[in-house]
């Protein structure tokens, strides 16, 4: 059966200001929903045969809600989802959501304090998604990628896949100090990378292939071709740049790469980690 080329991190919403506080006025293209029926003509436009959705809102309900999305479109092949893992009660929260297509959690450790990822709480939660069989999401700033170890070192029976390549400061041209960080945090096995995020760390409306692709040699040197996934993180990346115009610069940059490696890249990566059934 041929690899399968998939989005391995976009989003789905019902758009309300209340809800989606973050988006500002500088986002004004996200402030509507973004639904299966907008995505799936723009993942066929770019050959794609599925994609992996990912929590927007730290709720358990947006997670079922997403869940019943993926029993509606088989082709949403999995779902990043949300439990407060500090919960005392986490197991029991994590079987209540037992589904075959939730294959990760992931908590906004970006919007948190270093202390909150070495609490015994939160760590006692994150031991019980190896049990299950799912990954954790790491969505951090580049000044966190120091704790990002820590956790991963942590948790060696714990698959991790760091989101948005642990956003660089491409808007401050530094490079240095987070690909220093990346190849620290990459020396670690049970870990791999999206290739996702990136135009939206940049100038919205100047950023280049070239200005961006020094990011993309670091992640793929760190990584390599089976740690690395392709991903849009569509409608976000709306606010810099078209799903069409990302994915080509994607695939500029893997295109002198092995034809298995590509593949890894577009989809046998995101299918690996996430432990997706053959469709």
């Amino acid at each position: 059966m041929p690899t399968p080329r998939l989005d391995s991190h976009q989003h789905f919403w019902r758009y309300t200001a209340a809800d989606y506080g973050w988006i500002d006025d500088t986002m004004a293209v996200l402030r509507r929903d973004f639904l299966p029926v907008d995505l799936k003509p723009v993942l066929d436009q770019t050959g794609q045969d599925g994609c992996i959705a990912v929590q927007a809102r730290q709720s358990e309900a947006e997670t079922r809600w997403l869940l019943r999305l993926a029993d509606e479109a088989p082709w949403i092949r999995a779902v990043v989802g949300w439990v407060d893992l500090a919960l005392a009660e986490v197991a029991d929260r994590l079987d209540a959501l037992r589904h075959e297509r939730l294959r990760g959690i992931r908590h906004v450790l970006q919007a948190e304090p270093d202390d909150y990822s070495r609490s015994s709480a939160f760590r006692r939660g994150l031991a019980e998604l190896a049990r299950r069989g799912l990954v954790y999401d790491l969505l951090v700033y580049a000044p966190q990628l120091p704790v990002a170890i820590e956790l991963v070192r942590a948790f060696p029976d714990q698959a991790f896949v760091l989101d948005h390549m642990g956003k660089p400061r491409v808007r401050a041209g530094e490079h240095s100090t987070w690909a220093r960080d990346l190849l620290v945090l990459a020396s670690l096995p049970n870990v791999a990378c999206k290739l996702s995020g990136l135009v939206t760390e940049a100038e919205w409306r100047t950023w280049t292939n070239a200005s961006l692709r020094p990011y993309f040699e670091t992640v793929l040197e760190a990584f390599g071709p089976k740690r690395l996934m392709f991903g849009s993180d569509w409608p976000v990346c709306l606010s810099a740049a078209t799903y069409a115009r990302w994915h080509q610069v994607a695939a500029a940059w893997t295109g002198p790469l092995s034809a298995s490696e590509r593949a890894a890249i577009e989809g046998g990566t995101a299918a690996t980690w996430y432990r997706l059934p053959q469709a």
